[in-house]
């Protein structure tokens, strides 16, 4: 197993100094590339005499083809999460948490060889680290799926004891699931680590009882013995965070952008659109009512007015304001949302409905930016319920998340799977007169107010669109 390592300390003169010392019985390491910003780091200085490949930027990395494994040993969260984008698929990672669990595995067995004194001693910091200090799930498990080993940390997010589970299928306890994992969406590490003799890493993609995405990060180092492997060592971690920070990121990214190039658009044709308005305008009142241009400049002078509606749209998209953070009642903010748009909904035959929990506490919020967001999902909501339709109007209290969530449902005809996936792009829009904005400005101001959006839908049965805040977040402007 060729090994790359990230970080050019102690730690990685030390790392090379055990590998050298040590017989490996069931994997053969071996380091074939240092990367640190500092040239005379310990582990640069050591990989130089030993003739290894030695760079500045781990970058290099990624276009090699004899990698199996880096290991990140700068202790910097950032660069590990930047490994895990950038590195190929067939390459594994581990970070120095994980690195240092493996030294200790090591020294076990060494120590093992000499006394069974030394032997409990290294056990124990085994435990340590693998109840203690590792925050992943963390499982030996033999060839048939059977559990051998476990850690405290999977233990108690199961709620189980360790008599439980020892003996168990992996898959039954982590994942809940009958039988093993498969498919090409989700393999099973530890066949593909059985079968190829190497370490394996997938991500699986689960949905939780909300129809919420779940990322796992799974990762099997198989265990050989006689050229045989005997068991893998498994470790799985919750990367959902991680992923929706990273979909988070390429968001407001790409917000950022389309609201520049928007608010550029904008400026450039909103004063000629005014022009030919006026010039219309001016035209038709001279223009009698019978003439056949007076109708064709009536349709000129429509049209105009929907491009200005587009342009206002835009600079709303492309505004960028801080919002004016102070403390309000999101239940108050409803109601005035629901008195402001109640007119619409008569005049479609529309009911609006209100089910607001009286324990909703005071947020720190802009009124007028969750105004205009709540005002958005609301006429989308009212468009969407057609003639003898409902809307309703929800708000809960999480004491233990410590967050208020907000609901807004229709009884509409619901969206689309391949709609589901695009409603919160800019410009993207099922409406004939829409402009593909209203929800993208609206999820750009829960971003900024530290929420979430998320939406759910079954065709035929409606449409909910959910606002989670979280109290703890943002600037108090009363203070």
């Amino acid at each position: 197993m060729n090994i790359a390592v990230v970080g050019g300390g102690v730690l990685c003169r030390n790392l090379m100094d055990l590998i050298e010392e040590h017989t490996f019985r069931e994997l053969s390491p071996r380091i074939v590339a240092v990367a640190d910003a500092n040239e005379d780091a310990p582990g640069i200085l050591r990989a130089k005499e030993k003739g290894l490949f030695t760079t500045k930027d781990y970058n290099d990395f990624f276009v090699r083809d004899d990698i199996d494994l880096i290991m990140e040993l700068t202790r910097d969260y950032d660069i590990y999460h930047d490994i895990l984008v950038k590195k190929k698929k067939t390459v594994r990672a581990i970070d120095h948490r994980t690195s240092h669990l493996f030294w200790e595995i090591s020294s076990v067995r060494r120590i093992q060889e000499r006394t069974e004194q030394k032997l409990e001693e290294i056990s124990t910091k085994y435990r340590v680290i693998i109840n203690e200090l590792l925050e992943e799930d963390f499982m030996v498990v033999s060839v048939d799926h059977k559990i051998l080993d476990i850690n405290e940390n999977l233990l108690n997010r199961k709620g189980l004891k360790r008599n439980e589970a020892i003996g168990e299928y992996c898959f039954k306890i982590s994942l809940h699931h009958d039988g093993p994992c498969s498919g090409e969406e989700h393999p099973c590490p530890l066949k593909e680590a059985v079968r190829s003799k190497k370490p394996f890493q997938t991500t699986h993609k689960y949905l939780d009882k909300n129809d919420r995405e779940l990322y796992y990060s799974m990762s099997c180092y198989p265990l050989i013995e006689n050229d045989e492997v005997v068991g893998v060592i498994e470790i799985m971690r919750d990367i959902t965070e991680d992923i929706h920070i990273q979909k988070t990121i390429m968001q407001q990214e790409k917000l950022a952008s389309i609201g520049r190039l928007a608010a550029g658009v904008a400026h450039e044709i909103n004063n000629p659109l005014t022009t030919i308005l006026t010039s219309s305008m001016l035209i038709q009142e001279e223009t009698d009512a019978d003439d056949p241009n007076y109708h064709e400049l009536q349709i000129i002078v429509g049209e105009i007015l929907r491009c200005r509606k587009i342009v206002s749209s835009l600079l709303d998209f492309a505004r960028v304001t801080e919002p004016d953070k102070k403390q309000k009642s999101l239940n108050d903010i409803i109601r005035e949302c629901v008195v402001l748009t109640r007119k619409k909904a008569t005049f479609s035959d529309i009911t609006i409905e209100e089910n607001l929990s009286e324990d909703v506490p005071l947020i720190c919020a802009d009124k007028d930016q969750m105004q205009q967001a709540l005002i958005n999902l609301s006429i989308n909501a009212i468009e969407a319920a057609g003639p003898g339709g409902k809307v309703t109007f929800t708000s809960k209290f999480f004491p233990d998340q410590q967050m208020i969530e907000i609901s807004v449902i229709d009884s509409g005809k619901g969206i689309s799977t391949k709609d589901m996936e695009n409603i919160f792009d800019p410009f993207y829009t099922t409406k004939e007169n829409g402009t593909g904005l209203g929800l993208s400005v609206t999820h750009g101001i829960i971003e900024q107010h530290f929420g979430t959006i998320d939406v759910k839908s079954t065709p035929g049965t409606g449409t909910c669109f959910t606002i989670r805040l979280p109290l703890d977040r943002g600037e108090n402007n009363d203070r």
